[in-house]
């Protein structure tokens, strides 16, 4: 079995957020939800400044805190890697919210999928989105585990437009991002907490 993992290329991120949206259009969060986001950072002073882009998701670790922290087993981590969240056990505890060191899970409270960007009412889009969800539960990037499962990868990776980002099996020696977090300027977040990302990051 495979070992997924993504690589993220800062060198090549220009923070147009294409990955949020893509994310965003590929699992119909609510409002105030988003698996991918992008972080900006300013360094540099005037006139020479300039900016850093840092997108996140959760890292699926090897070791994940959430999955421990799980009273139900409701956080549960796949052959594969990918870190899920089981709706129907989870109780709303939050315990795996609290316990991420990277704070890339959301709560969905009670009434957040019945109003969607355009108001009181849901549109059609967000009618059929909004029932893969359930108030009450926390949710997560799971690597876009549906389109895994079809030999797809994650919509992020897709929609990329300048390839920083890079999917594939960890496990490989051969594969793309195998021979990339073999590179020198390789990092992980957060080292210190011990998790054992999936996610690896390559400096500027």
């Amino acid at each position: 079995m495979a070992h997924l993992g993504m690589v993220i290329d800062l060198q090549r991120c220009i923070g147009c957020n294409g990955c949020t949206i893509a994310c965003k259009s590929e699992n119909g969060t609510p409002p105030g939800v988003h698996f991918s986001k992008v972080l900006e950072k300013e360094r540099g002073t005037y006139p020479n400044v300039t900016r850093d882009f840092i997108p996140v998701l959760c890292n699926h670790c090897e070791d994940a805190p959430c999955e421990r922290a799980c009273p139900t087993g409701a956080t549960t981590r796949r052959d594969d890697g990918i870190v899920m969240v089981d709706y129907d056990k989870c109780i709303g505890c939050r315990a795996c919210y609290v316990s991420c060191p990277y704070v890339n899970r959301a709560f969905l409270p009670k009434g957040s999928l019945s109003k969607g960007y355009y108001g009181n009412s849901l549109t059609p889009f967000e009618a059929v989105k909004y029932k893969e969800f359930t108030e009450g539960t926390v949710v997560k990037c799971t690597f876009c585990a549906k389109r895994v499962d079809q030999g797809l990868e994650p919509a992020c990776v897709v929609t990329c437009a300048t390839e920083a980002r890079i999917f594939g099996d960890l496990d490989d020696p051969d594969s793309k991002v195998s021979k990339l977090i073999r590179q020198s300027r390789m990092f992980q977040l957060l080292p210190e907490a011990n998790t054992k990302p999936s996610v690896y990051y390559l400096r500027r």
